[in-house]
């Protein structure tokens, strides 16, 4: 700590010198921000715009480069992004330090769901529907990616998502925007924790914005057409109230709005962002996506993409060196305002000044810090606890979950049954002790069963090729064994950034497999890790007992183990639709009604529905069982019949007439039935997790507000309108109790 403090002293009064104002502690942050800002060249200005990808691969050696090496000594450089380690980001930042103004660098990188401890991804711990454990989550990231000296993390992701084709929707919390606006505050609260300053804060960074997730045909980087109003009321409001809970930066989108990119948007990022919900931080492109905007045909040039970002509101370039290479003559022609050059400047440094780099640029570069949290022991049990939260439990005939302890013999068959980095999925790293740290199933089952358990093992296939040679083996395996656990899924670069699927069945053979298994008739249990809902119908039908498991992360068998054999009871809820093929996406429950709508499978004559395929999903959003049985019950209303203001107190009673404690779900929705636009047929408005004892009973009350009733009309303005309305009470958004009432002004 010594030699830490004696290198920055003459660093410390040298700044103190050419700007002692700039330090006074007596000074607002703002003050300070202008103090340094009038001592700046253009140059200068236009270097803290410019952000670069580090000079070293992700866990190689340095590969030298000169170039950017000078440009950050010259403060041409304001953040650099994958540069991980005290020492890494210590050596760039003492280049920074020899800058003229010692203007320190900000260190981003993608921590999406995990750095060291690897958690469930996004969309699987947005099937914990546990606001809690979702923060929790992303304060161990925090604490342990600031431990190796980021400052800025590259998350949390919050675009809706309706087409499962589309890869990055493991990245996500689902398709309902009240669902994914909470989790959008709890990942921003998590990141940031107790607020900068703090070394075990990182900055969090919302993004796409806007409507990346709404990419035509779920292929991603592709086009988004849409209305405003659809915008503004189906694919903003994760993105506002991130920014409501002060989240510091956001990230511009690769697709286009209204014919205009993203990241040239002025409407998104000038008018809302900025202007209606007064965002004081800074927005960052995406990878290279000024550049892009050469092959949307919206520029002709990284000249003009310079001009059109700028003005449009983009206050750094991400790797496209549009900045760089063009600002400086656009200011000069006029073409870009110097007071927009100020404002983004004026943003990016007002973040480092609250996260405290300009008093210590090296305050998140402590060696015994990085080492106190690299194997910090206490993140893994709560890593264990978040994944098994993740799980859904979708079948489970007969009660064949769980399996008992005292089992003799059990099969473990599949793909992933002995797999170890596909657990951690998309978006993760990857460690060289990863091997000896990622605890796979087949270890997670033998550390529940008895020392007398027989286990069995064949892989019967691979995840995504055709070769049948193995399925004898695994018949084989099955045949001798008790009980077989039967594990498949996608590979973890199946799904994620630039992964989309035109087909999301199961991959390979690996449901033939389960038929071949299921046919010797021993009892199949299947567990399916994927980043994605898949397509897998056969399964579904025939197999008593299914778990989804997404992708869990380092303690992804453990947590799967504690389910199977009854040490939790799955809690888990699906944030996604499940189809039944393809040809049913984009498919979500909070969709709005047609002049004929289908009112059954066999009402299919002139109506909204297809001939050859059933109109509902496979599995609904909200879907999702427990070893408990919870029973819903007396529905009741405070009044039926409202005007203004006033609440309306809504009721159920939720039995749990099951033989174990559980966890449940109880999900309240809302449906306006008459509008001056159409309305979706329902929409999530509230929910509880509650927990309820085997054979008790609990009433669970909501309380609905004219807030909960607030739409954007064709004007765009954000109100409610009297009328009738239906409120419904259930365990997903299929099975619902429901009354109607009528709400006056």
């Amino acid at each position: 700590m010594k030699k830490v403090i004696l290198t920055l002293l003459p660093i410390v009064l040298f700044v103190c010198t050419i700007s002692q104002p700039v330090f006074s502690q007596r000074k607002t942050i703002d003050q300070k921000v202008d103090s340094v800002l009038k001592l700046m060249t253009l140059d200068e200005k236009i270097g803290q715009m410019n952000q670069y990808n580090g000079p070293w691969a992700a866990t190689g050696p340095l590969t030298n480069d000169d170039k950017l090496l000078d440009q950050i000594k010259t403060g041409k450089v304001g953040s650099m992004l994958n540069v991980t380690g005290v020492k890494r980001t210590r050596e760039l930042q003492q280049i920074a330090m020899q800058s003229r103004l010692k203007i320190p660098l900000l260190f981003g990188q993608d921590v999406i769901h995990g750095f060291r401890t690897i958690f469930p991804i996004p969309l699987g711990e947005a099937a914990s529907w546990d606001m809690q454990a979702i923060e929790l989550s992303a304060r161990i990231a925090a604490t342990e990616a600031s431990a190796s000296g980021i400052h800025w993390t590259f998350a949390p992701m919050v675009d809706i998502a309706r087409d499962p084709r589309w890869g990055r929707v493991m990245e996500g919390a689902g398709e309902d925007p009240y669902l994914g606006s909470l989790i959008a505050k709890a990942r921003v609260m998590g990141f940031q924790g107790k607020g900068f300053g703090n070394t075990n804060a990182v900055m969090a960074c919302v993004k796409h914005f806007a409507a990346y997730g709404a990419a035509v045909g779920g292929r991603d980087y592709n086009s988004v057409d849409m209305s405003l109003r659809q915008l503004h009321e189906t694919y903003l409001p994760p993105f506002k109230a991130a920014a409501e809970a002060g989240a510091a930066t956001f990230m511009n989108s690769f697709n286009d709005i209204n014919g205009i990119p993203a990241t040239g948007n002025k409407y998104i990022q000038r008018d809302v962002l900025k202007g209606q919900w007064n965002f004081k931080g800074f927005v960052v492109s995406d990878w290279g996506s000024i550049g892009e905007m050469i092959q949307h045909g919206y520029v002709k040039d990284n000249y003009e993409a310079a001009m059109a970002a700028a003005n449009a509101g983009s206050d750094m370039d991400m790797e496209s060196r549009s900045y760089i290479n063009h600002l400086a003559k656009l200011v000069k022609e006029g073409k870009v305002k110097m007071s927009v050059i100020d404002d983004a400047v004026r943003r990016i440094l007002r973040k480092k000044f609250e996260m405290g780099l300009f008093d210590d640029p090296y305050k998140f570069c402590n060696e015994t810090r990085e080492k106190a949290e690299w194997n910090n022991p206490e993140h893994l049990t709560v890593a264990r606890d978040i994944a098994r939260k993740s799980i859904v439990l979708l079948k489970n005939e007969k009660q064949l979950l769980p399996i008992s302890k005292q089992t003799k013999t059990v099969a473990l068959i599949g793909p992933f049954a002995k797999a170890v980095s596909d657990h951690n999925g998309f978006w993760s790293y990857d460690w060289p002790d990863d091997t000896a740290r990622i605890v796979s199933l087949w270890e997670g089952v033998k550390s529940k069963l008895g020392a007398d358990a027989k286990m069995l093992y064949a892989k019967g296939c691979n995840i995504n090729d055709s070769n049948r040679t193995g399925f004898q083996q695994a018949v084989d395996a099955a045949n001798a064994a008790d009980i077989v656990i039967l594990s498949v899924g996608e590979a973890r670069d199946m799904s994620g950034e630039a992964k989309s699927r035109s087909n999301i069945h199961l991959p390979g053979v690996q449901e033939e497999l389960i038929q071949a298994v299921v046919a010797t008739g021993k009892p199949v249990v299947v567990l399916i890790s994927a980043g994605r809902p898949l397509v897998f119908n056969w399964t579904a039908d025939h197999v008593p007992a299914i778990l989804y498991t997404w992708w869990l992360g380092t303690e992804a068998g453990n947590a799967i183990a504690d389910v199977l054999f009854g040490d939790y009871n799955p809690s888990g809820k699906l944030p996604m639709t499940f189809p039944r093929t393809e040809g049913q996406v984009p498919i979500y429950y909070n969709h709005y009604n047609t002049g004929r709508p289908a009112r059954n499978d066999s009402d299919k004559l002139y109506r909204s529905a297809y001939i050859d395929l059933s109109i509902y999903p496979k599995f609904p959003f909200g879907f999702g069982l427990s070893y408990s049985k919870f029973d819903y019950s007396n529905l009741s209303l405070s009044k039926t019949s409202l005007k203004g203001n006033e609440p309306l107190q809504v009721s159920v009673i939720v039995t749990n007439s099951g033989n174990v404690d559980g966890e449940e779900v109880v999900q309240l929705y809302i449906r306006d039935l008459v509008g001056s636009v159409v309305r979706p047929v329902k929409e999530l408005k509230g929910f509880q997790k509650v927990m309820i004892k085997k054979g008790e009973s609990k009433t669970i009350t909501f309380t609905v507000t004219t807030n909960d009733l607030r739409f954007y009309n064709d004007q765009l303005k954000y109100d409610w309108e009297a009328g009738d309305f239906e409120i419904m009470i259930g365990t997903n958004s299929a099975e619902v109790l429901s009354k109607k009432i009528s709400w006056a002004k």
